[in-house]
């Protein structure tokens, strides 16, 4: 199968899918705390859900490089 996204671009296709799934599930458990499984739980989940991932997706641009080089700053590398 061939790729879908050329590589330089999969910074952005993994920060877009990171902070997809992270802020759908961080917002589905506030929202249950919050609610319970009320009715309509859905559709409150998914309107905190959408202005969640809005500001998580740019978060994870800027904050993931700068996490990495820290990172590398105490990972020893194989060998070494």
């Amino acid at each position: 199968m061939r790729p879908l996204i050329p590589r330089k671009l999969e910074h952005i296709a993994f920060g877009f899918l990171l902070s997809c799934f992270m802020s759908l599930l961080i917002s589905g458990v506030a929202t249950f705390l919050a609610v319970g499984f009320a009715p309509g739980f859905v559709m409150s989940w998914l309107s905190a859900w959408l202005p969640s991932w809005v500001i998580a997706f740019p978060t994870v641009l800027v904050v993931a490089p700068i996490v990495r080089r820290i990172l590398h700053r105490f990972v020893v590398m194989d060998g070494a």
